[in-house]
């Protein structure tokens, strides 16, 4: 945990945004993998942690923005548990320790909450995830579990997205730590990238690293030869000379701050001419991108920028062509880049999606695009200092796409799809960096991974 000033400060600032009613945090609970007793790694609700800091099960937290009053929920471990556990704290003294010092027992949450029904006070919630707190919220508040992320409120929403979106300098040394560790997992990674080696292999070295030295792996690990597949899980594959591996991989620091670089690697670790070309437009793309970013800019302008470059990239290698212009406002590029430019990370790796993308990303006055690739943008707003951005451009050959734009007649004034068969072997091509948005501009997280093509066939040589 951090001190506890800084859970206090935290909700002293979210009382002064919201002014009235109840906030109801639930932690989240052990979930069985196979039956009760054999659970899978517990992971705590990042809001949760967020305002009250306990990495334990069963707890929940409540804010009463009328009275001024925090509480803390949950159950005092009684010999059972003890026999199993050891000694634990007490829910008071675990309170105390995030600045709250009312704590009660989960009967005492349901007598607060059946009080502010009853006078009807607003009883505002996040938008739950888990079953567990479904049922949970629509017990409490006596409404169909099934509906309760569509009641979740829009205000507290708001409210937590203005303030976790700005990170604290706490908050970004812990995100510094899963960038370290990143460092060693990739770099493990490309030295093990060699002909004949299983990628299972390396998956499972890799996030031993992220388990040894922190939280474990902020998500599971991309790890593949076939990286035209975006989200790859897989790794049944045998690597071979001939082709590139990316991996995207991070970790989560101890207090569950992620990071989120992706690499790529070519198998032996020398790139062929036609993988060089590609490798070079997406670092270019990925290096312009960072050098741009400061305050003010926005990240739907970068992307079109990232895009722009590996539009005329490619179209100097005779893959694509007419107006680069136009063609990247159609959206004719997104064949090659079908994802946006990043994201934003910080207790989530994709930080706040289960809020909302739209109310993280955009707002009204920038609404999302429906535009293939551009759709999937997740975040398209101006920068502010304390913003913590990935980049990640990429160029990806992926067959099916392909062979289903070529049979529409999909942008032929763009894309030369004659060509593309000479190219399909290397798969796909992704470059990803962690970005601090500082006041005068940016700040590279991390001690800094190999990414050219000289660092990475010398690491691998």
């Amino acid at each position: 945990m951090f001190k506890k000033e800084v859970y206090s400060n935290r909700r002293a600032r979210l009382h002064s945004i919201m002014k009235s009613g109840l906030a109801l945090f639930p932690g989240n609970v052990d979930s069985p993998m196979n039956y009760p007793a054999n659970q899978y790694h517990f992971r705590q609700d990042s809001d949760f942690l967020y305002y009250f800091g306990l990495d334990l099960p069963g707890f929940a937290g409540l804010m009463d923005f009328d009275t001024g009053q925090d509480w803390i929920f949950g159950n005092d471990v009684d010999i059972d548990d003890i026999i199993w556990m050891g000694p634990q704290p007490t829910v008071k003294e675990l309170a105390l320790r995030c600045g709250v010092v009312n704590a009660a027992p989960p009967a005492k949450l349901e007598s607060l909450i059946g009080d502010a029904l009853s006078k009807k006070r607003e009883i505002h919630f996040l938008p739950p995830y888990r079953a567990e707190n479904k049922m949970m919220l629509g017990t409490l508040l006596r409404e169909n579990p099934c509906q309760m992320k569509t009641k979740a409120s829009v205000e507290l929403i708001k409210a937590v997205v203005s303030m976790r979106s700005i990170k604290e300098q706490v908050e970004i040394d812990e995100i510094e730590k899963a960038v370290e560790i990143a460092y060693e997992m990739h770099t493990t990674a490309m030295k093990m990238c060699k002909p004949g080696v299983k990628e299972q292999e390396i998956f499972g070295t890799i996030e031993g690293i992220a388990l040894s030295r922190g939280g474990g792996s902020a998500f599971p690990i991309i790890l593949s030869i076939n990286g035209q597949t975006l989200h790859n899980h897989n790794h049944d594959n045998i690597l071979v000379k001939g082709r590139m591996m990316v991996t995207d991989a991070g970790a989560e620091s101890n207090m569950h701050y992620s990071s989120d670089i992706t690499r790529s690697t070519p198998v032996g670790g020398k790139f062929s001419p036609r993988q060089k070309d590609i490798y070079e437009i997406v670092l270019k793309a990925n290096t312009e991108s960072i050098r741009l970013a400061k305050p003010g800019i926005s990240n739907l302008d970068l992307h079109m920028n990232a895009c722009t470059i590996i539009a005329s990239s490619l179209k100097e290698l005779g893959l694509m062509k007419g107006d680069t212009a136009e063609a990247v406002e159609q959206g004719a590029h997104a064949l090659f880049m079908p994802h946006g430019l990043g994201h934003m990370m910080g207790l989530d790796v994709h930080d706040m999606e289960g809020l909302g993308e739209d109310y993280v990303g955009y707002n009204d006055e920038v609404k999302r695009s429906r535009q293939f690739g551009l759709a999937f943008l997740r975040f398209a707003l101006p920068y502010k200092p304390g913003h913590v951005f990935t980049v990640e451009p990429g160029i990806y050959f992926i067959p099916e796409l392909i062979s289903k734009w070529e049979a529409e007649g999909k942008f032929r004034d763009f894309i030369n799809f004659e060509k593309l068969a000479d190219w399909m072997d290397i798969g796909g091509i992704r470059i990803e960096d962690d970005v601090l948005i500082t006041e005068d501009g940016h700040k590279l997280l991390g001690k800094p991974i190999p990414k050219t093509v000289a660092e990475i066939e010398e690491l691998c040589s």
